[in-house]
């Protein structure tokens, strides 16, 4: 955590981006809420998870386009950017939320880190943690909603792993036991 807040303070903008990214269950969130909570400064910070855009259990590069496009392109150009959150019951788009691009910015999400995203990010992150430590977890955290979707799910970040190398990507690289 303290490696991600000292990047971010390198930064020296009003408004950085932090991208994180890793598997299912490696703490992405925990280490996002805690970040916007202890912000450098007090600022105000805009905190997007890609469970929010994902567009289903077999979504993962679906979403990470939209949040290239409707958030992270806007907002490395000063402009609004508006994304639709993904109603998982409905298994439809829902309602609209604006980013202001006069804000810090942190997004995180498994998949995030592409060789598209990555210029876009001030700070990128990769969170890693042992397989059997993710699955419990998620599991954990997500219950019977989850467990017949892990495996479908994992398959879409390997292919993530092997396709766009994130932790190649990262400026700063989290283990989490």
């Amino acid at each position: 955590m303290t490696a991600v807040r000292d990047a971010v303070t390198a930064v020296s903008a009003a408004n950085p981006v932090v991208l994180i990214d890793g598997r299912s269950g490696a703490g992405k969130s925990s280490l996002a809420r805690l970040l916007v909570a202890g912000w450098p400064g007090g600022a105000p910070v805009q905190l997007i998870a890609l469970d929010s855009l994902y567009p289903g259990w077999d979504g993962l590069d679906e979403g990470v386009r939209a949040a290239c496009e409707t958030i992270l392109l806007p907002h490395a150009r000063g402009r609004v950017g508006v994304w639709r959150r993904w109603d998982w019951d409905a298994e439809a788009p829902a309602e609209a939320h604006a980013v202001d691009p006069s804000l810090p910015l942190v997004v995180e999400g498994a998949g995030l880190l592409t060789p598209q995203t990555a210029p876009l990010g001030d700070v990128r992150v990769w969170v890693q943690a042992p397989d059997a430590s993710r699955r419990r977890r998620a599991l954990d955290r997500d219950g019977d909603g989850y467990r017949p979707h892990w495996e479908r799910w994992a398959a879409q970040e390997r292919r993530h792993l092997e396709r766009d190398r994130p932790v190649a990507l990262a400026t700063v690289v989290c283990d989490v036991p």
